[in-house]
């Protein structure tokens, strides 16, 4: 199993996604009785989590500088965000105490400064959050610290079964989905017992599908407080059998390009539906949705090669400059 394998996969899951929060965000699903659309807004973010967790996990093993990491993350995250935030904010007329806790990601934690354009920003917080919480974890302790991240996941899980919290935009209700990708990266590059190794390759990838989505759905119960690692179980599945029909469904090219996008799609799309694309009456609203998405994937597109492109690029050449000053 190469990485360049593996990286395929992994974009794969990144464009079903960002393709669930979509479809969550900007369609009817179905019959709100149903409540499909929380559903796959919940399944694509457990995925996403999971691939953050995974792929952050990965590159601290090769045990790079914390300063490497850091700008890395910082180039990658900020420059979109921070551009969206300012326009977001502007048109909601946010206070000063909001555009801080905005700009600082912690808008999420209580009490909430979110606001009607911003409420997904609240993932972006979380993420913020664990890359310091990691970085300074890393730098204190060493790679041995992130043997620490599965316990970490569980404790977190106990706090949501404590509180009965099935799913909250919360960052300590919410943590165990990244921690829950830092632990299946672990298994899978054999940092933990091998036996969970060999145990990931015996799993059964469909009947752990529908335990997923139904984890995902608020009538599957208990079964919420595992949707972190169902979701990590099934990612790993398609990393370590790399001919099942799952996995191979996921090299697809438009889902490589989705997942290439899949930042901006993410970070712009709830401006565009706040503006006439996305007024109207629901027959009215939704005639426009082609429109929509139409505008929103070429903004997605230069954004992430014309915007984007050059931070990344940026923060690579910084991060390669400071590993030199201090080797």
């Amino acid at each position: 199993m190469s990485s360049t394998q593996r990286l395929e996969v992994l974009d794969g899951w990144r464009g079903i996604s960002i393709l669930c929060v979509l479809a969550a965000h900007l369609l009817p699903m179905g019959p709100k009785v149903l409540q499909l659309n929380s559903m796959f807004g919940l399944l694509g973010m457990a995925l996403f989590f999971t691939l953050s967790g995974f792929l952050i996990t990965s590159f601290l093993l090769k045990n790079p500088p914390v300063s490497d990491f850091v700008v890395r993350r910082f180039f990658r995250i900020i420059p979109l965000a921070w551009l969206y935030l300012a326009i977001a904010l502007a048109i909601a007329g946010a206070s000063s105490e909001t555009w801080f806790a905005h700009y600082f990601f912690y808008a999420n934690l209580p009490p909430k400064h979110l606001v009607t354009l911003t409420d997904h920003i609240w993932s972006l917080c979380m993420e913020m959050q664990f890359y310091v919480g990691i970085a300074l974890m890393f730098a204190l302790f060493g790679v041995r610290s992130l043997l620490a991240l599965p316990v970490m996941a569980l404790m977190f899980t106990m706090l949501r079964v404590a509180d009965g919290v099935y799913a909250s935009s919360i960052s300590y209700y919410r943590m165990d989905e990244i921690l829950a990708g830092c632990t299946l990266a672990l298994i899978v590059h054999q940092r933990v017992d091998l036996r969970l190794l060999a145990f990931l390759k015996k799993i059964p990838q469909w009947p752990l599908l529908l335990l997923l989505l139904v984890s995902c759905h608020e009538q599957g119960a208990a079964l919420n407080y595992l949707r972190p690692y169902l979701a990590a179980l099934l990612v790993g599945t398609t990393i370590v059998n790399q001919e099942s029909t799952i996995a191979t469904l996921l090299n697809h090219r438009v889902l490589v390009y989705l997942a290439t996008i899949s930042y901006a799609l993410y970070v712009i799309h709830p401006l565009l539906a706040g503006t006439w694309l996305g007024s109207g009456d629901v027959v009215v609203k939704y005639l426009k949705r082609p429109l929509l998405f139409i505008v929103l994937f070429i903004l997605a597109h230069i954004s992430t090669f014309y915007y984007e492109h050059w931070w990344i690029a940026s923060g690579k050449t910084l991060a390669k400059k400071l590993r030199f000053k201090t080797a």
